[in-house]
């Protein structure tokens, strides 16, 4: 029996990322407009009717959104972009709450899951910035990377996984790997994960704080003169993917155990999303795409026995997100100009409560 079944689909032209805000019903999407010079704007859809859009302006000169987030506490959404803007919109009124300058492209964000104050920017020099929205000027810290590597994924980690009251902690992937950053405390770096650096190019990162597992994924690379890196070339055409891997990690605590590696069939251009589904299986599911065949693969965590296959409307796909909502797990599922919701019904142990 299929874990999740396709229960929308539906056209969103030009759309790059989304995410789902629970407490309205609806998705978010970042377009870009064929026409107008290319325009960047957002767009809610309502999850209850499709036909139900409205566009919201963004802030001058905010160029590309490279991600968004809707807010865990709040109708807001958080955006980063390739013109060196932070951006808080609200999703009820569609005005620009907050908008930040940033010392260079933005690459990711996330809002704080333990405080509706805190927000974080990854940025394309491999810093990574906390603000405090009750201080709208600038920044209220700022980390140094290991490498000037791009942050392309940010998560913000539960409180708890640090032994320091008052110290706030992210999760972040950039092509070196993965790392910890800790704010409000004495360190002035990153705390790169073991082995996270041996496996490749890292490419993508899911984490979930419900069970706080954790699968990066990587494309090989090889060495060449003056050390520097590339990503290994592929026997097909660009664009058809080559081999890699992904790697499975638990936190526990302030610790991260390395459960695996399992090969996969990864983008060899692309920065692909992945996602970790929880509610829906006896464990966590891991959903990522397959190069290879086209399809979203849902893999049981920390095995990584193949338990369903999705298969999009189109591909590749830009974008994936789960979510909770009235009891049932939802797995949106965005590509080119394509928009598929999957749902399940409430997973309880011996059987699917329906």
């Amino acid at each position: 029996m299929s874990l999740l079944l396709l229960q929308k689909d539906f056209q969103i032209d030009g759309a790059r990322l989304f995410d789902i805000d629970s407490i309205n019903k609806n998705f978010v999407f970042a377009r870009r407009l064929s026409g107008m010079g290319g325009a960047h704007v957002l767009t809610k859809v309502s999850m209850l009717s499709n036909d139900e859009r409205e566009d919201i302006r963004l802030p001058e000169n905010t160029k590309a959104i490279k991600d968004l987030e809707v807010s865990p506490h709040a109708t807001l959404v958080l955006l980063a972009s390739l013109g060196k803007k932070l951006s808080v919109l609200s999703t009820d009124s569609n005005n620009t709450i907050l908008t930040y300058d940033l010392p260079a492209a933005g690459w990711s964000c996330a809002w704080d899951i333990c405080s509706p104050h805190y927000i974080y920017a990854g940025l394309q020099n491999g810093t990574v910035l906390q603000f405090d929205m009750r201080q709208t000027r600038t920044h209220v810290e700022s980390l140094s990377g290991l490498t000037c590597n791009p942050i392309h994924t940010l998560h913000s980690l539960s409180s708890d996984s640090s032994s320091t009251s008052g110290v706030r902690s992210v999760l972040t992937a950039s092509s070196l790997g993965l790392c910890q950053w800790n704010f409000g405390g004495s360190e002035e770096r990153p705390y790169l994960i073991p082995e996270s650096d041996k496996q490749g190019v890292c490419i993508s990162l899911a984490y979930s704080r419900y069970s706080d597992d954790i699968v990066a994924s990587y494309r090989p690379k090889v060495e060449i003169s003056g050390d520097l890196e590339m990503s290994q070339p592929t026997l097909t055409a660009p664009g058809q993917g080559t081999r890699g891997s992904h790697v499975i990690y638990k936190k526990k605590g302030c610790a991260y155990q390395k459960l695996g590696v399992t090969g996969a069939n990864v983008s060899d251009i692309r920065l692909p999303k992945s996602a970790i589904i929880y509610g829906v299986h006896q464990n966590p599911v891991f959903a990522s795409g397959d190069e290879l065949t086209g399809e979203m693969v849902l893999q049981d965590l920390p095995s990584m026995m193949v338990v369903d296959h999705l298969r999009p409307k189109k591909y590749p796909i830009r974008d994936a997100k789960y979510t909770r909502l009235l009891n049932s797990g939802l797995l949106g599922c965005l590509s080119e100009d394509s928009m598929q919701l999957f749902s399940a019904p409430r997973y309880r142990e011996g059987g699917i409560m329906r």
